[in-house]
């Protein structure tokens, strides 16, 4: 029996990260054009084998990230990035992007961090007129810093917000310091209109989703996967309408769980927790959005019925206009029953 074609499928992309959406091939060109020497874990052409379930693997997890981000260095880099990441989405069906970036990892090479997220914003300006997607950002805080950084950057995310700025998040070892840290941060944010999309439920289990919920009154949630393990959490989640931005690839690559067939995407679905798939870091764990897609339906058995209304939970999901909105699930109405 013929399937439908799951590039096809009208989508929106509600979890990639900045630097993780390069190109294998432009960080190889990159690096050989600024000397940067590159270990076989990235220069080799297959996704480097990773594991951050402890210390020593994030370590190691974002120790490559941080090279692959040295080799951004002028904003011509920053404009190809953009770019070649809209490209990717568009290939793989995605009609809406929000992608995650701290600035001040760039600002030291572009001048300082008004420079670098005016860099940032004028490369996804660019983008949209170039490919035609719709594309947004979601400016993201670290947990690895203090929480007056991530005061800094919300204050930042409300004054860019009519720039195309449309979340604010929260992102790196979520073992590491308490949600509520931020809690004021995430407060200047929504109160300037902006959505909060935290990191939960990936490297910690469901208490970090709730202190996510309730310390942050996140909207979506970057994975959420742990929540599957308290039954109760996720009848919350299901109630409240939260999104999960599930990443089931990258779930596997940093050992979150140790195969496809583990990653709770059925679970989640029969829980009527709303989810939208990412592809997280496509250049660290080697698979763009179709494939999340693919996944769902060659290892959990999707049919293209449910694909169809994945794909419409992330564009409800998304911080996108009315009428954007209104089109792109007529489109995905179209693609099942065209089939």
């Amino acid at each position: 029996m013929a399937v439908r074609d799951l590039h096809a499928l009208p989508k929106a992309h509600l979890h990639l990260h900045f630097t993780g959406s390069m190109r294998s091939s432009t960080l190889l060109e990159l690096a050989d054009k600024y000397g940067v020497h590159l270990p076989a874990a990235l220069s080799g052409g297959e996704p480097p084998k990773l594991r951050a379930t402890d210390e020593r693997g994030w370590f190691r997890f974002q120790r490559l990230y941080d090279i692959a981000r040295s080799c951004l260095r002028s904003p011509e880099d920053i404009h190809r990035l953009v770019r070649e990441a809209a490209e990717e989405d568009v290939r793989d069906g995605s009609r809406w992007l929000e992608i995650q970036v701290d600035p001040t990892s760039y600002a030291p090479r572009l001048g300082g961090l008004i420079p670098a997220l005016e860099t940032i914003i004028d490369a996804v300006d660019a983008a949209v007129r170039e490919t035609g997607l719709g594309m947004r950002i979601v400016l993201a805080a670290n947990r690895m810093k203090h929480p007056l950084d991530a005061r800094t950057l919300a204050r930042l995310a409300v004054r860019y917000r009519d720039r195309g700025i449309v979340g604010f998040g929260l992102s790196n070892d979520e073992r590491r310091g308490f949600a509520r840290d931020f809690d004021r941060a995430f407060a200047i944010a929504r109160d300037g209109g902006l959505l909060a999309a935290p990191h939960g439920g990936e490297l910690s289990g469901p208490s970090s989703v709730r202190d996510c919920l309730d310390d942050l009154h996140a909207a979506r949630l970057g994975h959420g996967v742990r929540a599957a393990e308290d039954p109760r959490l996720l009848a919350q989640l299901a109630e409240r309408n939260v999104t999960c931005e599930v990443c089931p690839a990258s779930n596997v690559a940093l050992g979150v769980y140790d195969k496809l067939q583990d990653v709770p995407l059925r679970k989640l679905w029969d829980a009527g927790v709303p989810m939208a798939l990412g592809a997280d870091d496509p250049l660290l764990f080697g698979s763009r959005l179709a494939a999340q897609y693919a996944i769902a339906r060659e290892t959990h058995g999707f049919t293209d019925s449910e694909l169809a209304e994945l794909a419409r939970q992330s564009v409800r999901a998304a911080a996108m206009p009315a009428q954007v909105r209104e089109d792109v699930l007529s489109d995905i109405d179209k693609w099942l029953a065209a089939g």
